[in-house]
């Protein structure tokens, strides 16, 4: 089932500020808060707005989710994830609903679980290709600096021979818990525990080439093949060509956003190009045959006598072609008459003369009356 957009849940724009954001949630958790409501749905629908809340109140989340979509989030944090950081505990104080340990206890249990999946960074790379090479499509190679596995340890940061241990501070969950009792409420805090920075481990003989880390930054060449087709502000993901992380984790992606750079003759629109062509008066009055340019080398277009200027003509099958079936649009040609700012004696003689036999009649500054 199609997920809903975030800020879609909430009633807000994408423009929203922090604040509005925050007062949107306010409101609806209010509404929706299980202690106060008891209707069927109302908890999955105090989640929604939570997990929508939890996305749009932290600057990195939101810049994800506004790049990416549901993608963004889901491929880079846990559940955990989402939800940590946010200031559940302010807004639910504020509304009154303050006697419960925090989100964790509604959606988890309480429990605060141990992240034993971690995935690495998204990356975003942007390629610009001109608009030749978005129809006929195009393989090429780009360069990525990135965070890699480091070889010498296997991605343990621990030195060959060794293995991390499991932190004593946290014992392995990667947080810690600091609990504060107030009246008949009782808080819990979780954060991140800052001996091992989440990991749930800590290294005694760090690798000497990753000094630690797991990884190690490196430019990779990748091979990336672009469809023909495709559009300005297009998105290729390449899965797991992202950063790597320490330890057993994924790699993220890549995000390859394709620009196609403005065309000196053509616009696109669709599947569609349009070319505005501009022709004499002569031409279109009595009828001509002209070449114009295509994507795929120049055709012939017929101009019936008597063409308005403001006329399109189609060229079938020289436009775009669709992602979808391979199809390819039309090229639309736009006549625009050129009307000359000089004239020399003999062209304005046989001007005045048409004009005269087309019972137009003109001043000696050439306007019509």
């Amino acid at each position: 089932m199609q997920r809903r957009d975030y800020y879609e849940i909430l009633g807000v724009p994408k423009s929203a500020t922090k604040s509005e954001v925050k007062n949107a949630y306010r409101k609806l958790a209010f509404e929706f808060h299980p202690d106060r409501n008891k209707e069927p749905g109302a908890e999955a629908k105090f989640k929604e707005i939570s997990e929508a809340y939890a996305v749009l109140s932290d600057d990195e989340k939101r810049r994800q989710y506004d790049q990416f979509g549901h993608a963004g989030i889901d491929g880079r944090y846990t559940q955990d994830d989402i939800f940590r950081g946010a200031d559940f505990d302010e807004i639910f104080r504020d509304i009154g609903f303050g006697g419960f340990d925090n989100i964790f206890e509604m959606f988890f249990g309480g429990v605060p679980r141990r992240r034993e999946h971690v995935r690495g960074r998204d990356l975003r790379y942007d390629l610009e290709i001109t608009l030749e090479e978005a129809a006929r499509g195009l393989s090429t190679q780009i360069e990525v600096p990135r965070a890699e596995r480091c070889e010498a340890c296997k991605g343990t940061g621990a030195k060959t021979g060794t293995t991390p241990k499991i932190c004593p501070s946290c014992g392995g969950t990667g947080q810690v818990q600091n609990v504060r009792a107030t009246g008949f409420a009782r808080f819990v805090q979780i954060s991140t525990c800052n001996r091992c920075k989440g990991s749930g481990r800590v290294i005694d003989n760090p690798c000497t080439i990753c000094k630690g880390a797991g990884t190690v930054r490196r430019i990779r060449k990748i091979d990336i093949t672009i469809p023909s087709g495709v559009d300005n502000e297009s998105h290729l993901r390449l899965s797991g060509q992202g950063e790597a992380v320490q330890g057993s984790g994924t790699s993220g992606d890549l995000y390859v956003v394709v620009h196609v750079k403005p065309h000196q003759y053509f616009k696109r629109s669709g599947d569609n190009i349009l070319y505005e062509m501009n022709i004499g008066f002569a031409q279109v009055a009595l009828g001509t045959r002209i070449e114009v340019p295509t994507l795929s080398g120049k055709a012939e277009l017929k101009i019936p006598r008597g063409t308005q200027a403001g006329t399109i003509f189609r060229i079938r099958g020289k436009g775009m072609p669709s992602l979808h079936d391979g199809r390819r649009g039309d090229e639309l040609v736009r006549v625009n008459l050129s009307v000359p700012t000089k004239l020399s004696k003999k062209q304005r003689e046989l001007l005045e003369k048409f004009a005269e036999e087309s019972n137009e009649k003109v001043d000696t500054h050439g306007f019509l009356f």
